[in-house]
């Protein structure tokens, strides 16, 4: 609610008047956002999708049938079969649960580790921030990917160690982005009103900086998503990522490999490709119209 004073009866008054927040208006021009909002449906379908995966299929994604081995697509199987046996319409919805929780749960441990070592550079400056800076920066001159196949190697594949892997070594963007945030805030009135009345440092920190710099993380997270899931499947199609037999969408590549399979079973790597396609994309467009909407410019 906004507030107006105006004098009556010769003393000042405030009379309240409805007006649209800042958080209607990023609302607001989400939801314009043609292609955010198609993005948006489109992840919640996949999402669903993954849910309920049990209700939308009778075969389990683990059961071998031989007999039915390398079938096409027919009523029976409306997406095939693998080499195995095994229904890949299955596989694909229990492989988007895997696929898109290594993505939220990767993305959650970047976050973390990005909004502590960001947080504590931008609000303490000084040598403090050279030194988190420059671990940052050291961490950012490595090929990302190849450090990530390397760890994988080293550590074993499983769907555990791709979660952790991906986190820790994807929180360096949002390190930089929290950082800036800090440092641009930290100087503003309500930050240095705090300071005067004896707020310590960490409340300052989790209670009036970091809740004005929730937008920014909130863009750089969903398009972290979309790279963590990417990863997955590179690492997967690898044989560094999620072991078989659990499904996901880069194994299910994985097992792809040969030339007549490329060639003569299209169904068999088909279907987790557009899968993958579509998870990245969709996340990218909702990426784009959250930052077209929080963006501050356009909320004046």
């Amino acid at each position: 609610m906004k507030a107006d004073t105006i004098i009556l009866n010769g003393s000042p008054t405030v009379i309240e008047r409805k007006g649209e927040g800042l958080w209607t208006k990023a609302g607001k021009r989400f939801l314009r956002h043609k292609l955010a909002m198609l993005g948006l449906i489109i992840l919640l379908i996949l999402i669903i999708l993954a849910v309920f995966a049990p209700q939308l299929s009778q075969y389990d994604p683990y059961a071998l049938n031989l007999r039915a081995r390398s079938a096409p697509p027919s009523w029976e199987h409306p997406f095939g079969t693998d080499g195995t046996g095994r229904d890949i319409w299955a596989r694909i919805l229990y492989g988007g649960r895997v696929s898109l929780s290594v993505g939220l749960v990767a993305v959650s441990i970047a976050a973390v580790i990005g909004i502590v070592i960001g947080s504590l550079a931008g609000f303490y400056s000084g040598k403090t921030d050279m030194v988190l800076m420059r671990f940052t920066d050291m961490i950012m001159t490595f090929p990302r990917l190849v450090i990530i196949i390397t760890m994988a190697a080293v550590l074993g594949p499983s769907i555990y160690n791709t979660m952790l892997i991906i986190g820790i070594l994807s929180w360096t963007a949002i390190a930089r982005l929290v950082r800036g945030e800090f440092l641009s805030l930290r100087k503003k009135e309500f930050v240095e009103a705090a300071y005067c009345i004896g707020t310590p440092s960490r409340t300052i920190i989790f209670r009036h900086i970091l809740p004005n710099t929730v937008s920014s993380i909130t863009v750089a997270i969903t398009l972290g998503v979309a790279s963590a899931i990417l990863t997955e499947a590179s690492l997967s199609f690898l044989g560094l990522g999620v072991q078989a037999p659990i499904p996901s969408w880069g194994n299910m590549l994985h097992d792809a490999q040969t030339l007549s399979i490329l060639e003569g079973q299209p169904w068999m790597w088909l279907p987790p490709g557009v899968m993958i396609a579509l998870a990245v994309l969709s996340i990218n467009f909702v990426g784009d119209g959250l930052r077209d909407a929080l963006d501050p410019r356009s909320l004046l």
